[in-house]
């Protein structure tokens, strides 16, 4: 008995290994294939997470660096026949007056870049966003909401609570 549940848990970990394996190739050949021919472009991969909404989704975090330009994506990915499809993308600038984003059509994924240190948690509505630390001060975050046009928040290290609007017009 315990040499089957054993077995299967190895199957179970080689299965997962080898969706994100597929996972994972289908992507670098998706960029490849929107990149061909483009000069001075790289592109890293920064996280993946498979099955974030429900079965058969994914998500794919990345930075891209183009004419001395670097910017971050989230993208979301559905297996549609047992094929990946690329869905939606949203993008990031640092320190750009544009605070955060939010995908038009569900799921309804929210996400934006921060360097204030002092930021650790932000809330999209009331789910609490992944923070990644990226490089040096930047951080990326992401939040999966099941609701569109929700608030968001960011809850500094002393307590305070802050409205970060989708735009900070002193910026500008």
């Amino acid at each position: 008995m315990m040499m089957v549940s054993f077995l299967f848990v190895l199957v179970f970990l080689l299965g997962c290994s080898n969706e994100e394996q597929q996972f994972e190739h289908f992507f670098q050949q998706k960029m490849t294939e929107m990149h061909l021919g483009e000069k001075n472009f790289t592109y890293s991969l920064v996280q993946k997470e498979l099955n974030v909404v429900h079965e058969g989704d994914a998500i794919a975090i990345f930075l891209e660096q183009k004419d001395q330009e670097e910017k971050i994506y989230i993208a979301y990915f559905e297996k549609e026949k047992n094929q990946w499809e690329w869905i939606q993308t949203r993008g990031a600038k640092w320190h750009s007056p544009v605070q955060w984003s939010a995908m038009n059509s569900e799921p309804y994924i929210y996400s934006g870049t921060i360097d204030d240190n002092s930021i650790v948690e932000i809330y999209v509505g009331d789910e609490l966003a992944k923070l990644l630390p990226i490089e040096n001060d930047k951080r990326f975050w992401y939040a999966i909401s099941p609701i569109q046009d929700v608030k968001v928040k960011a809850v500094h290290e002393n307590g305070i609570i802050e409205m970060i609007e989708e735009i900070n017009h002193e910026k500008f």
